[in-house]
């Protein structure tokens, strides 16, 4: 995810091992190269711009488009956006720490980002790994399963989206527990109006700093209770 909402930081706090799976084919309109934040006008997307993208591309294969300077954009539109929060200057030093990291995919911003939001808040926990470097084939549940399996985990945690898709049955057979994300969606002060939680965590790090950590403390549920 392009610096991604809350929740995808909570994933990552109680996570041991953090699979970065971005082998897979890229969904357009999906969150991997887009984000909400919220300005005075409403909210708005930033949205990473792709060169030469054609249909069937992984999301490590899909290019960005470096032809425009979407980086000064994307920078300028969260400092009006944010100007009047408390910790804007913080903020923007996050932002551009990232951007100034060679990325030339997708794949490149998207994780350079996660770590960037993870490591400021001081989610240390998890270890990093990159489903490419496993050598792992196959799709869809059996391919998450045999991951999960190789890195002897004993529970597999996802996101909402997994709900229409995962095998259950397939982790639960070798003895594996899926859990599913429990999410709380903790209000927090923001700016621009009524509280969402459903935009960039760089909202958290303009409105509160460090602080913000107390509210990435969602748990999990089991896929039984999740699904009935």
């Amino acid at each position: 995810m392009y610096f991604p909402w809350v929740g995808m930081l909570e994933q990552i706090r109680l996570a041991d091992i953090f699979v970065h799976y971005d082998d897979v084919q890229f969904s357009r309109g999906s969150f991997t190269n887009r984000v909400q934040i919220k300005t005075q006008n409403g909210i708005r997307w930033l949205t990473l711009p792709l060169q030469d993208y054609h249909l069937g591309q992984r999301i490590d294969e899909v290019r960005l488009d470096d032809r425009t300077d979407w980086r000064s954009r994307h920078r300028d539109i969260l400092r009006q956006a944010y100007m009047k929060a408390p910790f804007v200057n913080e903020m923007l030093q996050l932002v551009d720490s990232v951007f100034e990291k060679d990325a030339s995919t997708v794949a490149d911003v998207a994780r350079n980002s996660m770590l960037a939001l993870a490591s400021y808040f001081n989610l240390d926990r998890p270890k990093y790994v990159s489903s490419d470097v496993l050598t792992i084939g196959g799709t869809s549940s059996e391919r998450v399963y045999d991951i999960t399996a190789h890195l002897e985990g004993s529970a597999y945690i996802t996101g909402h989206g997994a709900r229409n898709y995962l095998d259950h049955g397939l982790f639960e057979k070798s003895g594996i527990s899926v859990l599913y994300m429990a999410y709380e969606c903790t209000p927090y002060p923001q700016l621009h109006g009524e509280f969402t939680p459903y935009v960039t965590a760089l909202d958290l790090v303009a409105n509160c700093g460090v602080d913000g950590a107390k509210v990435i403390h969602s748990g999990t549920v089991d896929w039984r209770e999740f699904t009935r």
